[in-house]
């Protein structure tokens, strides 16, 4: 048994559903597919719900277009008469249910987390009952009724134990074919519509991968695998044809955005291999990711950025060797929920620097300074304030480790191009070598490397 998901601009349009089609025809094994909403439509529908808390009757001129669109899908795609009378009139209830909601916003001119989360379901919904309408064979299952999530410390996470037991019974017998919605679960308490995250439909995909013991996690997007770099930045960028799971995870981390980053550790605890495919190119290999990468003389295997990053330095004489004060630190953002990527500290212990997204930056000087008010005062810590402007660069690739000359050659084609580093880290791994640097050297930044790590013998 195979668990294959596909993206938004794999089920975006008729052409792009037909590729579907062909696909599972080829397949010989069970099937479990995952799937998004058509593309664009998350975003639409979110759309809609702001301005229906915002804007007046605006909001309904999104809402038709988000219902033209399928209506116009399903009329295309379905060829059989009573199959698509049947599927339109599902989706036509569905969609009324959507329209209730966005009144009841509009009416109130309240959007509480609730009413968003189920707003952004009705894309999964939908699209997951016409790709099962389009294949023959295919059965329905909805992941309302077997993902469940739980609120801790601020956020909304998988609630593993209970969700590996309903997918177990919602799977036995398992079907030869069934297709399900990507992204959407349930609270686990209340029953409350929950989701996810951008990107859940990987994770959901994952989830029933592990759970059910698949053979593979097949990924079918728009691309044909991970690259070497952003493509859009290097025109000399290739596919990497196999990563390991902290490879693949050291990308995602740094803004590889081909695979949401929780889907990796479910089939990783399993030792399922994913496949990376691409839609709009099904006989292209792709990338595998497995637990060990394929043998590659090249030690650096990708480049990853992250743009709009703010650098954030704790810093005073006080600080060396008084424990506790890391701990403060952290503790202070992990209660705001803010998320550090990144963090440098320097051997004297008198300066601790984080990266955080630049949305993030004024919370985080607020609660650090907050945090350390009585020290500010006393001139033992000085004032934090953030540094934006950044971009974040990362070298990865596990033949890194043990090997000499590594971080030299990179911080000498760095130097030798006139590149500042604002910051660096690098674990004990030594899978990953990451930096900081001006947000305009960028493009840059990231060439120079290329062509010193893949174009050019090591």
């Amino acid at each position: 048994m195979k668990v294959l998901k596909f993206g938004g601009t794999s089920v975006g349009s008729v052409d792009s559903i037909r590729q579907i089609q062909q696909i599972i025809a080829r397949q010989t094994d069970d099937c479990i597919v995952v799937v998004s909403a058509l593309g664009g439509i998350t975003d639409q529908l979110l759309r809609a719900a702001h301005l229906a808390l915002e804007n007046g009757e605006e909001y309904m001129e999104v809402y038709q277009q988000i219902r033209q669109r399928h209506l116009d899908m399903i009329h295309t795609l379905i060829q059989n008469a009573t199959v698509r009378q049947m599927l339109c009139h599902e989706i036509e209830r569905i969609l009324d249910e959507l329209r209730s909601i966005l009144f009841g916003v509009h009416l109130i001119k309240d959007l509480s987390p609730k009413s968003e989360a189920a707003i952004v379901s009705y894309g999964e919904r939908m699209s997951s009952r016409i790709v099962t309408a389009a294949l023959p064979g295919a059965v329905r299952k909805n992941s309302l009724e077997f993902i469940r999530t739980e609120h801790k410390h601020g956020q909304i996470l998988l609630n593993s134990e209970l969700t590996d037991q309903l997918v177990r019974e919602a799977f036995a017998p398992l079907p030869h074919l069934a297709v399900c919605p990507g992204f959407i679960s349930r609270d686990s308490q209340t029953e409350e519509v929950t989701n996810l995250g951008r990107g859940g439909s990987d994770y959901t995909a994952s989830i029933l991968a592990a759970t059910l013991g698949a053979e593979v996690l097949e990924i079918w997007t728009d691309v044909n695998g991970f690259m070497t770099a952003d493509p859009r930045l290097i025109p000399d960028a290739y596919t990497i044809q196999s990563l390991s799971y902290v490879e693949a995870t050291e990308l995602c981390h740094f803004g590889a955005k081909v695979v949401y980053p929780p889907t990796i550790y479910p089939v990783c605890a399993k030792n399922i291999p994913i496949r990376i495919l691409n839609t709009f190119c099904p006989d292209n290999a792709g990338t595998i990711i497995q637990a060990q990468a394929e043998a590659d003389a090249r030690y650096v295997c990708g480049l990853s950025s992250i743009r709009d990053v703010a650098m954030i330095t704790v810093s005073g004489l006080s600080m060396v060797g008084v424990i506790g004060v890391n701990r403060r630190i952290f503790t202070a953002l992990a209660d705001n929920g803010i998320s550090v990527f990144l963090v440098s500290q320097a051997s004297s212990e008198n300066s601790t620097s984080i990266g955080v997204r630049n949305e993030d930056a004024e919370l985080a000087c607020e609660v650090l300074n907050a945090e350390f008010a009585k020290e500010i005062a006393t001139g033992e810590i000085n004032h934090v304030a953030a540094e934006k402007g950044l971009a974040t660069v990362a070298i990865v690739g596990e033949n890194m480790k043990h090997t000499p000359g590594i971080a030299g050659k990179l911080f000498g084609t760095l130097g030798r191009n006139g590149i500042n580093v604002v910051a660096c880290a690098q674990g004990g791994q030594e899978t990953n070598i990451s930096f900081v640097i001006k947000a305009d050297l960028l493009r840059k930044t990231l060439n120079v490397i290329h062509d010193s790590f893949f174009l050019s013998e090591y």
